[in-house]
């Protein structure tokens, strides 16, 4: 019997470790994608982008607070990365990067989020408790520790600390949702509706391009888009395309090209923050709103379906399903 406790426990361990590991990796490689694109501002590295965040507070809502040491040893991988010896405050910026998810994962929890992201008050509490609210804590420890190193001088600190906080809330906007979405990822079906969704792969690819590299400012095109992929595909159409539009904005920040030409690198992060930020929120809040309400049209035909059943039974010499045969066709009607 103690064999099989001590093999059981192993067994736990083991596995605990492994998730571990896998979110440090997973970790650590976002963080390795964001930093393709990083960029200086008045001498501390940021990214326009950070898409660790997003990953780590998607680990959490999957995995559990358990995996918390895996996001650590994933902020260490990163400093390492970028310099060759980890000073104290390196070790400080590594536990605010794991103490920003833990506490917007602990925040969402507490006001009862739901993964499906099938509720208005789902994407709100994400956006601005998840996103704006939990990455305070790494962009203010962060930004603090390089002013105490002699890293930052003390009157840069606020544009360094808005591009730092920018970046971890685009995270948690651009990519939790879309691995929220994965969770529920599915073989394709015969009856999908592979025309349309073809469609709107082809043309997010098309129109972000132009948005985002013309000279004539068209940042405005992605958003009909946008409402095009969360009406039809909710947040499984929403998501990627946040994510596309958002990629191919930050490529074209970095190299200075279409409305991102002629500025100054702080004016191409805020410009890159707000488009981002209008992207990631109008899909997401859409889709939870149009999930939201097909869910209600759901439950609303099967109370009527229920409702027939119980009159059918009630008085089975009536005909009860000529009522809710009425009913849905008025409905299609309006």
């Amino acid at each position: 019997m103690r064999s099989v406790i001590r093999s059981e426990e192993t067994r736990r361990t083991a596995s605990a470790v492994l998730r571990i590991l896998v979110v440090a990796a997973g970790y650590y490689g976002a963080g390795q994608i964001g930093l393709l694109r990083k960029v200086t501002v008045h001498g501390a590295t940021v990214t326009p982008l950070w898409p660790s965040t997003g990953i780590a507070l998607g680990c959490l809502l999957y995995l559990g607070i358990g995996v918390w040491p895996g996001i650590t040893l994933g902020a260490l991988l990163n400093i390492i990365t970028l310099s060759d010896t980890v000073s104290l405050s390196d070790y400080g910026i590594m536990m605010s990067s794991t103490a920003a998810p833990v506490c917007s994962y602990l925040m969402l929890r507490r006001f009862g989020f739901r993964m499906e992201l099938d509720r208005l008050r789902d994407g709100v509490v994400l956006v601005f408790l998840g996103a704006m609210a939990g990455m305070l804590i790494s962009a203010t420890v962060g930004t603090v520790l390089f002013v105490l190193d002699d890293k930052l001088p003390a009157g840069h600190f606020w544009p360094v600390w808005a591009a730092w906080w920018s970046g971890d809330a685009m995270g948690v906007l651009v990519v939790t949702p879309l691995m929220l979405v994965m969770r529920k990822a599915r073989l394709p079906r015969a009856d999908d509706r592979w025309l349309e969704a073809t469609a709107l792969a082809v043309v997010s690819v098309v129109v972000s391009v132009v948005a985002t590299r013309s000279e004539l400012s068209m940042l405005y095109l992605v958003f009909p888009l946008l409402v095009w992929a969360a009406l039809r595909f909710q947040l499984a159409g929403s998501a990627p395309c946040a994510l596309l539009v958002s990629v191919l904005a930050i490529i074209a920040g970095g190299e200075a090209v279409g409305p991102f030409a002629g500025h100054t690198v702080l004016q191409v992060m805020l410009n890159l923050a707000v488009l981002n930020g209008s992207v990631a929120l109008t899909g997401l809040l859409l889709a939870a709103i149009v999930t939201e309400k097909m869910d209600i049209r759901r439950r609303i035909e099967q109370a009527c379906v229920e409702l027939a059943d119980v009159v059918d039974h009630l008085a089975p010499g009536r005909s009860a399903t000529a009522w809710p045969s009425r009913y849905m066709e008025r409905r299609d009607g309006l």
